[in-house]
């Protein structure tokens, strides 16, 4: 039987190359290729054992491009295509898949999180949830996952023209958030407690960026002319932000939650009901924002080949993962190829 590389998390903090046995895909599924792995906030949570709902040991890797090896007849896909990976896996029979709403489907399952992903050679996956990316490269396709999770969350606050938007947080989602923002109309800030990440922001995303620190706050006031935002987004992964980013919002403004964090969260119920805000939460993606995205990077108006800034091997993550998660100088998105 055919064996292959895979990087395995057994527990938080260790992470370890081993040989696995190739998967047989089941009824439905597609055998493929991974060949870029982006790496996530979601897999340095995984490797530093911050993730809610996740049990070791874990193959990470949602954020995919890979190759077909063996696509069944009537599959829907071709053989040797390269295609980009919805990892979301619903059962099309819950309340949440009767909506038309997958992504927070009662029983989802995650690829590189509830089930393992595609940090390995070979990897087996619903037909289904592979998406066609004609014309996009391998970097671009393995980069479609993550900035569909920031159109769905400009498409659930309904973020257009008109509005003034801010996105909390100028890591890899919240910079996703704030182009498909600006791409929709708004007028977009991005906070962020480290000034020279607001500062990448501003330079890879076209948007406002400010320092959360006293001068760039009061700027940032200055930015609404006191009023605050119509349309906030969170994109921290911090508790103590995501309360703090309820003063950001306007009255009958719009408040998004697009990270997510085991602690829970409070807020004053007297600013909420005297601001009559609306309170949302963001989760994965839909197949509207894959298709989304792909037509953005293929007309050239999302520049998804500027996030990657870091690379590695799955034999190189081993060292390079925790290196990164302890020290994210000058990154935006890492990958790892495999050949």
């Amino acid at each position: 039987m055919q064996s292959v590389d895979t990087l395995v998390c057994e527990a938080p903090g260790q992470l370890r190359l081993e040989r696995r046995a190739a998967p047989l895909p089941q009824a439905g599924e597609v055998l493929v290729r991974p060949r870029r792995v982006g790496i996530c906030g979601t897999d340095y949570h995984i490797y530093e054992g911050k993730h809610p709902y996740l049990r070791y040991p874990r193959v990470m890797g949602h954020e995919l491009a890979v190759e077909v090896v063996d696509a069944p007849a009537g599959s829907g896909v071709e053989t040797g295509g390269i295609y980009a990976v919805n990892p979301y896996v619903a059962c099309g029979r819950c309340i949440a898949c009767r909506r038309g709403k997958p992504n927070c489907c009662v029983g989802v399952s995650v690829l590189g999180v509830h089930r393992d992903g595609g940090m390995t050679g070979l990897l087996a996956v619903p037909a289904a949830n592979l998406v066609a990316a004609p014309g996009l490269g391998l970097d671009q396709t393995a980069l479609v996952e993550f900035l569909a999770i920031g159109a769905h969350a400009v498409r659930r606050g309904a973020a257009g023209a008109g509005d003034r938007a801010l996105v909390v947080g100028a890591g890899p989602i919240g910079l996703g958030v704030a182009l498909f923002a600006r791409l929709s109309g708004a007028a977009v800030a991005v906070l962020d407690r480290d000034a020279r990440r607001a500062e990448i922001a501003r330079a890879l995303v076209g948007v406002s960026a400010f320092a959360a620190d006293d001068a760039g706050l009061a700027a940032l006031a200055d930015f609404t002319g006191q009023e605050g935002f119509d349309v906030v987004f969170d994109a921290t992964g911090n508790a103590q932000a995501m309360q703090k980013g309820f003063d950001h919002v306007a009255h009958g403004g719009r408040y998004v939650l697009v990270s997510v964090v085991k602690d829970t969260i409070a807020f004053s119920d007297p600013d909420f009901h005297r601001k009559e805000l609306t309170l949302l939460g963001s989760r994965n993606a839909t197949a509207e924002d894959f298709a989304r995205v792909i037509a953005a990077i293929r007309d050239g108006s999302a520049p998804a080949g500027r996030f990657v800034t870091h690379r590695t091997d799955l034999a190189g993550a081993v060292g390079d993962i925790p290196r990164w998660a302890t020290d994210k100088d000058g990154l935006i998105k890492a990958v790892i190829e495999i050949p």
